[in-house]
């Protein structure tokens, strides 16, 4: 739990166990080395939204000089599909959410794994993590909201507006946006049943 100096400041005005994925490898040529690795001005640059949390795209997953020079070492992919993180760089820790960007997609049964799995990486001062889906836009923007929410307390409204703030381009789909509300209402009752014990 971050403490109140360490919240990011920002002006709000209107405001389970964990089951890791496997990590999917480059392609490799005969000779061993990664087929088409993007160089790192290939990939838009991940969004450093909070201290060690970063957003960003599948190209930058995949990116290695990225990775390495971001100095990853958990990676949330927010998407379905294999993804391949390069072997070229240290071994990450990762967890696959299996979404589609939809409205209709069911966000919220994964938002409680995703929020602890991001929470339990910062317990170690070293570690970053980079929360992507295909664009960067959608899904893993939901994700990182829904760390904000648990984390900060803040509403929906308060964690969009943050995290725009911060990557313009991300736009939670009305769906995530709706199921960031339900996961915010269940910590709000969660932490209420705990209080009358």
């Amino acid at each position: 739990m971050y403490s109140q100096a360490m919240r990011p400041r920002v002006a709000l005005s209107a405001i389970s166990s964990i089951n890791t994925a496997a990590c999917y490898s480059a392609p490799m040529s005969p000779s061993g080395r990664a087929v088409d690795t993007p160089s790192i001005q290939a990939a838009i640059p991940p969004t450093e939204v909070v201290p060690r949390v970063f957003i960003g795209d599948l190209a930058a997953a995949e990116n290695a000089a990225m990775l390495a020079h971001l100095g990853i070492t958990h990676v949330v992919s927010a998407m379905r599909g294999s993804v391949s993180l390069p072997t070229t760089a240290a071994p990450f820790t990762c967890l696959q959410i299996p979404l589609t960007d939809s409205p209709f997609a069911e966000l919220a049964e994964h938002l409680p794994r995703a929020t602890a799995f991001i929470s339990d990486a910062l317990q170690d001062p070293r570690a970053r993590v980079l929360v992507h889906c295909v664009q960067g836009i959608s899904r893993s923007a939901s994700v990182v909201c829904a760390h904000l929410i648990k984390i900060y307390g803040w509403t929906p409204a308060q964690a969009v507006q943050y995290v725009k703030s911060k990557r313009p381009m991300a736009e939670p789909n009305a769906g995530f946006v709706a199921q960031l509300g339900e996961f915010a209402e269940s910590l709000r009752a969660g932490a209420a049943g705990r209080g009358r014990r």
